[in-house]
């Protein structure tokens, strides 16, 4: 054998050993499965919905299986307190929500882990209006109807909410607050028990998810009034912010994210957030966020860390110039 042959298949093999190292380094990264994604609402509802899409694509980049864990309850609280107790090998996952994670921390509420500490974000998932929507029997089918209806019956008029403190109850008190109405809440062990009830006629109206609403407003049972970003979502052009309907500033999101128990492996983590990241870049995906709302999903772990921090900020600051309160 010649040197050049000699030097050519020597660096084959060095390139090969190097390509079989680093994927072993990042099938150590994978999660062994199977992997359960908890959420903290029943089947059907938004968090639900954007569960099982991120699912379905991380069990064919992982070649495990992924299940979706339903732990409804306390608007989200109680599938995070069952994450955070559990191992950092990134076998059970969160599909974090505002209200576990911004929401109830602004309130006061008496938690059992440490939104900050207890947990590892990992990647945005979207954020997403709600709707303020009502079935198709209701007389005020109009923001300012609406608000007139309440005047003229305070106290009457009920709001189904996916819980108390839940993003959805905050969209309510901020628009009691800025309407100068006063209405009833009922709250709900999620969207789906609280948009079946509003379709059904027990309740009035609701600020519920984008994403939760959609396929009832597109069926024709419920009637879509306002949406609560500051920027119309894509999907929803036509339909106007409170902002532009004179609510100045009104902007009540709901965001989703994947996260893990704290101390998880910060190259795990980093996997992880690069095959978010990956599935948001797919033209499939892209297609069923925008059906439902959902934008400005993946980017870095610093940035939804970041961002988590000043969703948990501002909503404090609201909670307590709405004086909101939990009332179950």
């Amino acid at each position: 054998m010649d040197r050049r042959h000699f030097v050519t298949g020597s660096l084959a093999l060095a390139s090969s050993a190097i390509t079989h190292a680093q994927n072993a380094t990042s099938n150590n990264l994978i999660p062994k499965g199977p992997v359960r994604i908890i959420v903290g609402f029943p089947p059907g509802g938004g968090t639900d919905a954007l569960a099982r899409v991120l699912a379905q694509k991380l069990e064919a980049i992982w070649g495990v299986s992924i299940l979706i864990d339903n732990r409804p309850g306390a608007a989200g609280v109680i599938a995070a307190d069952y994450v955070s107790k559990q191992p950092p090998d990134g076998n059970v996952l969160l599909m974090g929500h505002i209200n576990s994670h911004a929401l109830a921390p602004a309130l006061g509420a008496k938690l059992n882990y440490d939104a900050d500490q207890d947990f590892t974000p990992l990647a945005m998932v979207g954020i997403t209006p709600n709707v303020l929507i009502c079935n198709t029997t209701q007389s005020a089918k109009s923001v300012s109807e609406l608000v007139a209806l309440c005047k003229r019956l305070p106290g009457q008029i009920s709001f189904a909410s996916a819980g108390g403190g839940s993003a959805q109850h905050f969209a309510l008190e901020m628009f009691k607050l800025q309407a100068k109405i006063d209405a009833i809440h009922v709250p709900y062990k999620g969207s789906a028990p609280a948009i079946t009830d509003l379709i059904g006629g027990q309740v009035n109206y609701c600020f519920e998810t984008m994403t939760a609403a959609t396929p009832h407003i597109k069926n024709g049972k419920l009637i879509a009034l306002a949406q609560t970003r500051l920027k119309r979502a894509k999907s929803y052009a036509q339909l106007p912010t409170m902002a532009e309907l004179g609510f100045q500033g009104f902007e009540a999101t709901v965001w989703y994210g994947l996260m893990g128990p704290g101390k998880l492996n910060s190259a795990m983590a980093q996997k992880i957030n690069d095959d978010i990241n990956r599935i948001m870049g797919m033209d499939d995906v892209q297609e069923k966020m925008d059906l439902y709302g959902a934008e400005d999903g993946g980017g870095s772990i610093e940035k939804f860390t970041n961002f988590i921090k000043s969703e948990k900020q501002k909503w404090a600051q609201i909670a307590l110039a709405a004086k909101i309160k939990i009332d179950g």
